[in-house]
């Protein structure tokens, strides 16, 4: 199948791979990523949308009914609140997978999602979603094998969360979440800075500390530990 180049109407592009011709509101017919084909039972993958959000565009916002469940393809999602300064809380982070799974049978989102980049997702219908997993033992597996992976990820995130130096939780981040040694930072130190739970200004001075001493290294959106 072709892969296609999407245009925004404000700038930047995403290459995608479709089964038929698209809109750019509403996606018909997406090829799903291999994750989320294996997950999702086969009546529900006909149900999928696709859906694309500008830069710092909101995917959905605390206080709304949940309608859709979001599979994040390409680009980057944040879930976040304001906090009592009125400072933005990252709450979680993802790249790639579902950033709404919490909302699955609440009368409300509990956060707002950002799309930090320019980023793709595949919406999935939640009443199909619920209904599924009362009627399909297989699929309820399957979910809670996922949910369970995601539990283990935030763990990761409140015991980073608990080191006191940024250092600490800057070093445990690319070990723990980082590939090879290398942590992607697509959307810069400043996105990054909420996810480690301090301002962005005391986050570039440990980076550059951590560089003067050798310890770690940009290259290309990336930070990457010296072996």
């Amino acid at each position: 199948m072709p892969f296609e180049e999407i245009s925004f109407r404000h700038g930047g592009s995403i290459l995608l791979q479709f089964e038929t011709p698209y809109d750019l509101h509403h996606m018909k017919q997406m090829v799903l990523p291999p994750s989320l084909k294996a997950l999702l039972p086969q009546g529900i993958q006909g149900l999928c949308e696709g859906a694309l959000f500008k830069r710092n565009e909101r995917v959905f916002l605390a206080g709304a009914k949940p309608a859709w469940m979001f599979y994040v393809v390409s680009g980057e999602v944040v879930l976040e609140r304001t906090g009592l300064q009125g400072e933005s809380v990252v709450l979680q982070r993802t790249r790639q997978g579902f950033i709404s799974e919490a909302s699955l049978k609440v009368a409300a989102y509990h956060c707002d999602a950002v799309a930090i980049t320019d980023t793709a997702v595949i919406k999935v219908p939640v009443k199909d979603i619920a209904k599924s997993l009362d009627n399909d033992p297989a699929f309820a597996n399957r979910w809670i094998t996922m949910l369970n992976s995601e539990v283990r990820r935030l763990r990761l995130h409140l015991e980073r969360l608990s080191m006191k130096s940024i250092r600490e939780r800057l070093i445990h981040l690319i070990e723990t979440e980082g590939q090879e040694g290398q942590y992607a930072t697509p959307s810069g130190l400043k996105t990054l800075a909420g996810e480690l739970g301090v301002t962005h200004e005391a986050l570039y001075r440990a980076v550059a500390v951590l560089e003067s001493e050798k310890v770690l290294r940009r290259n290309d959106h990336h930070l990457v530990l010296n072996r």
